[in-house]
């Protein structure tokens, strides 16, 4: 199914398909999600929903499995009460969707098995011993490892070479942004690019600090870092760069998708079907201290020509050649 498609059908993923049951009725089973982000952000739901459809192909279905998802809208201090809600719900698994919602489960608990979809460095962050034997009750996928992000720069300088100066739009502090940082630095260096923090704050803070980045020198472009944040907002960051005409190479592609001009980064849907895949097999009795975490074998690469018509940039053909995929 085509992710245009997939996000069509959003609507009816809260109807689960009723299937015809041989054998006794068994115990129904309950699974908690927890998504720092906001109930009515497509990408976000599109995620539930491939989580959903990877749980009824594995065979659970409202006949023997009740899903709770809770939406903290990317409040710290909602989250931790969401999560205490879904522990009443008594869960049998729990899903850590986006933002830092596995740490928050691990303070709640040590013994409920949490299945976590988008974690970038669970070992560093102290969730997992390690990646082939996690240890705990905790387990689940990888987004990227840190490599990716020196990718991200070879990327903008391919799509517009004449970049010679690139903001970092990160969020400040915490290993994830540190460790992005000193990627992206590495690969700068013997490139000869000059790079540029810009921290994300609030929304006024931020646009103020990509303002000033563009009005200083020509010849700029754009990294957006993972971070919670640069997701919340990504609508301004598109259109801040789209104003002061800022090539600008993004984590996801639901950035490309809302008018970014190209990313390159997880498959977040096949992060989320693959979730349901553990899921199911603690459901069946296996032990997250058992399963290894898995790596990402593949990253999608997406253009927006639209985006790249209005900045004057003219894709190489070998960069289409490679996109998964193009957006007229």
């Amino acid at each position: 199914m085509r992710r245009r498609d997939f996000i069509k059908v959003l609507g009816g993923t809260a109807a689960w398909p009723t299937l015809a049951r041989a054998q006794q009725p068994e115990r129904v089973r309950r699974v908690g999600v927890l998504m720092n982000a906001t109930a009515d952000d497509v990408a976000h739901r599109a995620s539930v929903a491939a989580f959903r459809q990877g749980m009824v192909q594995l065979g659970w279905t409202e006949n023997n499995v009740k899903i709770e998802v809770r939406w903290s809208e990317g409040d710290v201090v909602r989250l931790r009460k969401d999560a205490e809600e879904l522990f009443r719900f008594r869960p049998d698994v729990i899903v850590a969707g986006f933002g830092p919602t596995t740490g928050v489960l691990q303070q709640l608990t040590r013994t409920v098995p949490i299945v976590f979809t988008t974690v970038v460095d669970p070992v560093g962050a102290g969730f997992i011993d390690s990646l082939a034997r996690p240890g705990g009750n905790t387990t689940g996928f990888i987004q990227f490892e840190y490599t990716l992000s020196g990718k991200w720069l070879e990327l903008l300088r391919e799509i517009a070479p004449q970049v010679a100066r690139v903001g970092v739009v990160r969020t400040a502090g915490g290993i994830v942004g540190i460790a992005q940082w000193a990627v992206i630095a590495a690969f700068a260096a013997p490139m000869g690019v000059e790079l540029r923090p810009i921290n994300l704050s609030v929304t006024g803070a931020t646009e103020r600090a990509v303002t000033t980045f563009a009005g200083q020198v020509s010849n700029s472009g754009l990294i957006i870092a993972v971070s919670d944040l640069a997701t919340i907002q990504r609508e301004l960051i598109i259109a801040v760069a789209a104003r002061y005409r800022l090539p600008t190479v993004y984590p996801y592609r639901f950035f490309v998708d809302a008018g970014g001009l190209v990313s390159y980064g997880p498959d977040l849907l096949g992060l989320f079907r693959q979730g349901a895949s553990y899921v199911d097999r603690i459901l069946r009795g296996e032990k997250p201290a058992d399963l290894p975490v898995q790596t990402p074998t593949k990253y999608e690469l997406v253009i927006n020509m639209k985006t790249a018509k209005a900045l004057g940039i003219t894709v190489p053909p070998t960069l289409l050649a490679r996109a998964d995929e193009v957006i007229e």
